[in-house]
Formats: structure tokens, sequence, C-alpha cells
């Protein structure tokens, strides 16, 4: 835009109601993450070889239909851009995909995939595979945890949607078994009674946090020592003062890495020992994770992980963090 143009638009914007002024302002902030996450694209084609022949030569070769810079190898001669071989390569409409990624880590309650469609007017299919793009970059890098930990572990049900095994069983009962349990909800209707207590139909959800902040969440397979020892060794510095309950697993793994531990009992008048051993606050986790959970309805048991991981970053970054660090990280899928 000229010069004068542009201060013929600044005198226009005078006369903006407060509604259209805070309008105004969210769009500008938009356009703003936008450019920015763009200029991370360009900056690391700028400073990154060929991906086809790792040549260093290049030369600028127009820009590509999202405004991104296209470059050219000097020595095979195919071009490239900052997003080629990433996961976001085959994006056609960056701008859009930037407000999935903004209502994934900037709202206090992402919207549903059918209403974030309805509003970017885009199809449901899009923003469902666009979220799985964001969700598969998501990783929990967290400092060691010291001091004061606490550790438990909470329980989701098992879910198969999307696995279509009971629809392929009722069409063709002699090539497609029986699936092994009833859906959740046939429980009630059918007046099945459902098995008391832990199964392998929930899934455990390790949690470990200390007072400084830092968390930890992993979905385990089992409840064995060693899956155990395995998700916790990493995580727990030696000098830490491990809280817990009473399963086995953590006491053996406190014992073999000589932390000391407090066991805490589920009675009233066991569940602290003094006024600063408890698991009082990785509980509460426990019940803000679920309350995040709950929208999804019980997400499929190959996307817990993510969903999981998700419910961890949004609360260790900002938003404008997310958005460049989701383009910085784009070809190394870790946010």
């Amino acid at each position: 835009m000229k010069q004068k143009s542009f201060e013929n638009l600044l005198k226009r914007l005078h006369g903006l109601t407060p509604d259209q002024t805070e309008a105004l302002i969210r769009s500008v902030q938009d356009m703003t993450a936008q450019n920015a996450a763009l200029g991370v694209i360009d900056q690391k084609a700028r400073d990154a070889s060929c991906p086809h022949c790792s040549a260093a030569d290049k030369q600028k070769w127009g820009r590509t239909r999202t405004g991104t810079q296209r470059y050219r190898c000097s020595q095979c001669r195919k071009t490239y851009n900052g997003r080629t071989d990433s996961s976001i390569a085959r994006i056609q409409r960056l701008d859009l995909f930037y407000r999935v990624v903004q209502d994934m880590f900037a709202s206090p309650i992402p919207g549903s995939v059918r209403q974030l469609a309805k509003e970017l007017s885009i199809s449901n299919d899009t923003v469902w595979r666009w979220r799985q793009i964001i969700q598969r970059s998501l990783s929990q890098s967290i400092e060691p945890l010291s001091g004061i930990v606490e550790l438990d572990e909470t329980f989701v049900r098992e879910s198969r949607k999307g696995s279509r095994e009971w629809v392929l069983h009722q069409r063709d009962p002699a090539q497609y078994p029986k699936p092994p349990r009833l859906r959740w909800y046939e429980y009630k209707l059918t007046g099945t009674l459902m098995k008391r207590g832990l199964s392998k139909w929930r899934l455990p959800v390790l949690t470990a946090m200390d007072r400084s902040g830092n968390r930890f969440a992993e979905r385990l397979p089992d409840r064995r020592d060693r899956t155990i020892y395995q998700c916790l060794s990493p995580i727990i510095r030696r000098d830490a003062a491990l809280c817990s309950d009473g399963l086995s697993a953590y006491a053996r793994f406190a014992q073999a890495s000589g932390i000391s531990h407090f066991v805490l009992g589920s009675k009233p008048g066991a569940r602290k020992i003094g006024q600063s051993f408890h698991i009082q606050n990785v509980n509460a986790l426990h019940s803000r994770m679920k309350d995040f959970l709950r929208p999804f309805k019980g997400p499929a048991k190959k996307y817990l992980d993510g969903c999981v991981d998700w419910y961890f970053v949004r609360k260790r970054i900002e938003p404008q963090q997310a958005l460049d660090g989701f383009v910085k990280r784009a070809n190394g899928l870790q946010v």
C-alpha cells in the first residue's frame, strides 16, 4: 500500500465504534502472528541448505501462494521453501491453520471441530486433520522434578471410537470376531453389570509434579514395577522426596533410586504427613485434566497421548509462544 493511501486509512479509523476498534485490534493481532510465523519460515529457508541435495548455494525464485519465499537450488535446480519436507508442507491456507493453532492454545476452552469448521468455512475433516498434526508435534519438555514430588495415577476409560469393530462384526460375524467388550453406553442401555474397580479397560495416566510448578504426565501400558521405573527414572532427581499412595511400584522405585519416600493413605487422618507431605495438588490436577477431556466424550485410545500432552502444553506456554514455537519446530515435530 502506498504511503498516502495508508495515511487516508488511518484518518478513517477515527470514526470507529468501541466494538469495531476491538475487532480491528484482534485482526491486527492475527495478522501480526501470521506475519511473524511466515518470517520464521523464511528465516529457516535462508539458513538451511537444499532439502533435496544438501547444497548450500541457492537463489530466490519468487514466492509461494501462501506468501513465503521460494528458493531454487543452484546444483540440482529444484525449488523449495521453509516448509518443504515439514509436517505443514502441503497446507495451503496457513492463515486458517494459525487460527486453529490459536483456538487450541489461546481460548479458555477450545471449540469443537464442528464449531471451528463452521467459523472458518472449511470442512470438519480439515480441522480434525490439522489438530492431529498439531497434537503430534507436542511434547512435555520439562525440567527434572526436585524437592517434594507428588506422584499418583488417574484412570481414563479405554475408547475405540473410529475402529468400527462392532459395525464390521454385525455385517460379517464369520470374518470379524465379536469385540471383547460392549461399548460403554451400552452397559446402561442393556442393564449389563459393569465390572467394579480397575480393569484392563481403564488406561492409567501417571502424573507427577513438584512444588515449584513443574509437571509431567504419561499414559502407561500397565502399572508394573519396570514400567513405573522406566517412566520416573529420567524425570526425578535423586535428592527429591516422593509422596505417593501405597502402590508397591513407587516404593520399589524409591528404594532402587535411594530416594526418601512418604506413603499416604486414603483414610481420614492418613492423607497428610505433617503439613508438607501430601498428594492433594496432583489429585487436583487430575480433576482439572478430566474436566479438559470431558467435552471430547472420551478420546480414542490412539489419540489419548496427544490430548494429555495438549492439556499440559496449554498450561505451560502462552498462545503466542505456541504459534511461534510450532512453526520453528515444524520439521522436528516438537513444541
